[in-house]
């Protein structure tokens, strides 16, 4: 099963509390809400769409407490995101004890990594789907192989301080782009696939034209 990751991110990479003021306040953040004013229909319809390959979901501790919250209170049987949320599996990330009050969720126990690696070789149709969860994302983003698909939609603002998509312990490598486009209020949608390790080059000038060497 491919594990996709998608985020919300600030032009200086900051994942903390896109949704709302206190979604997520921790480290005296109080920008939070930055991605509502720029979340229009054609940035909905690209999550909905996304949900619909989910077959099951992995989160932090902190993004499932903020779902535990609002989507059990979306019936509508319609609501492509609320069902898959309320409806399939959730593995949680989780450090603060099993106990975890939703019909579906259950906590990651162990070794992070070789438990991501064990759902992940799940050969069920659809996807294995983190969303949010920047913790959770910093670690497996820090381990080659992990992370399939990564889904980021940059919005056109500036945060400053706040927790970050890529943390320092990031593992180095090349992203390919698959999948990209603008919406109408400025986010740019993105989807890159891991493309093998880090390369490097230089600036050098050939016949009057700079080149890159490798």
């Amino acid at each position: 099963m491919e594990l996709t990751a998608t985020a919300f991110v600030s032009l200086d990479g900051v994942m903390q509390s896109p949704g709302g003021v206190q979604e997520d306040p921790t480290g005296g953040f109080t920008r939070g809400g930055w991605a509502a004013p720029y979340f229009d229909d054609a940035a909905g319809a690209q999550i909905v769409e996304w949900f619909g390959r989910a077959s099951e979901l992995l989160l932090g501790r902190g993004t499932y407490e903020i779902f535990k919250e609002y989507w059990p209170q979306v019936t509508d049987t319609e609501d492509v995101v609320a069902r898959a949320i309320n409806t399939l599996p959730k593995h949680v990330a989780t450090r603060r004890g099993t106990d975890l009050g939703w019909a579906g969720a259950r906590a990651v126990s162990g070794d992070l990594v070789t438990a991501v690696r064990g759902l992940k070789a799940n050969d069920a149709d659809g996807e294995l789907q983190v969303h949010g969860s920047v913790g959770l994302l910093q670690t497996l983003l820090a381990v080659h192989g992990l992370v399939d698909e990564l889904r980021v939609l940059t919005f056109p603002v500036v945060t400053g301080p706040g927790k970050r998509l890529f943390g320092d312990a990031v593992a180095p490598g090349a992203w390919r782009v698959t999948g990209s486009s603008t919406t109408g209020t400025g986010v740019v949608i993105c989807v890159l696939r891991p493309d093998g390790p880090l390369r490097s080059g230089g600036f050098g000038v050939e016949d009057g034209v700079g080149v890159v060497t490798t």
